[in-house]
């Protein structure tokens, strides 16, 4: 990279700058031993603590289907029933964790006053389509049943959730509605995987972008998705046959990034079956750019759009 502002031709924002450093620095990432390493290293690069008033608390949740791990954010401007948003990390379906995403989750709980729920759903390859899926809806169910017990209003229930993490928070939309589940106020998808064939539009434009390749892509959806469940809309949102009855969306997407067509498509979707959709695509950003929320005023800007909107519809 000659400039930092320019990566393979693309002009980038400048706070894109620490990413791709961070992501160099995180050394190879070729097996998926090699890929868990390097994303925990990335992440950490870029990594804040919580805010000392906050009171963070990990978790093991008894589901039908078994144990997920959790970690809960309770603001400490939280007074009452509070509102609540369930957050699904990103990584492909294939890494991340708690920690990985740890400074998005208190980020949203301090600034929306919200209680945060993070998903320590399991990964694939070990663990296909459906596990992520259940483990994330099997959270949401868990919380609204028993919101009492953490002063969660459930009522004011969001879901969250970048990359990998927006495909379930949308899978975990489609079920609720399907199941008559639990009700969800709004749905905030960052950067999200929604399941479209992967070719065209913007994975030929950015195939070989920063943050995110076509390759990569098709690497994770094929260690998540078996080919049984190629069609099913729970593993790929877009395909749903149904878009009606669904909470209000909050679409983000990346200029520079291969699955910008998973986000727009998906909003137009929502939108022509009557959602009330916003959608928005970063100017000059990469896949990831919430990592760059602390580091400018340009990952901030975007960040507070996302957190904006979550306080509009949990109010």
């Amino acid at each position: 990279m000659n400039d930092a502002l320019t990566f393979n031709g693309k002009k980038l924002h400048p706070d894109m700058k620490a990413l791709l450093e961070a992501r160099e620095a995180a050394g190879p990432a070729n097996t998926i031993d090699e890929q868990r390493r390097a994303w925990t290293a990335y992440s950490q690069a870029l990594s804040q603590p919580h805010p000392t008033d906050m009171k963070v608390e990990d978790k093991d949740l008894s589901l039908s289907h078994g144990t997920v791990p959790v970690r809960i954010y309770t603001p400490a401007s939280g007074v009452g029933a509070v509102p609540c948003v369930i957050y699904s990390h990103g990584g492909g379906f294939m890494k991340g964790d708690l920690d990985s995403s740890d400074t998005f989750a208190w980020g949203v709980a301090q600034d929306t006053g919200a209680v945060v729920v993070s998903v320590d759903y399991r990964l694939a390859p070990e663990h296909p389509f459906p596990a992520a899926f259940d483990d994330v809806y099997g959270t949401l169910c868990h919380i609204a049943a028993n919101a009492g017990e953490l002063g969660i209003d459930p009522n004011r229930i969001a879901v969250c959730g970048d990359s990998a993490g927006g495909n379930l928070s949308a899978a975990a939309c489609l079920a609720a509605r399907d199941l008559k589940g639990p009700t969800i106020v709004a749905q905030s998808l960052i950067y999200p995987g929604t399941g479209l064939e992967q070719s065209g539009g913007s994975y030929e434009e950015n195939a070989t972008a920063p943050g995110l390749t076509k390759a990569a892509t098709e690497t994770y959806r094929d260690l998540y998705i078996p080919k049984a469940e190629s069609e099913n809309p729970y593993a790929r949102p877009v395909l749903a046959s149904d878009f009606s009855g669904l909470p209000p969306a909050y679409v983000h997407t990346a200029q520079h990034d291969p699955i910008r067509d998973d986000g727009e498509i998906y909003a137009d979707k929502l939108r022509s079956a009557g959602v009330d959709v916003i959608y928005h695509c970063a100017t000059n950003m990469i896949h990831g750019f919430l990592r760059a929320r602390l580091v400018g005023p340009g990952g901030a800007a975007e960040y507070a759009k996302i957190v904006d909107w979550l306080c509009e519809k949990l109010q």
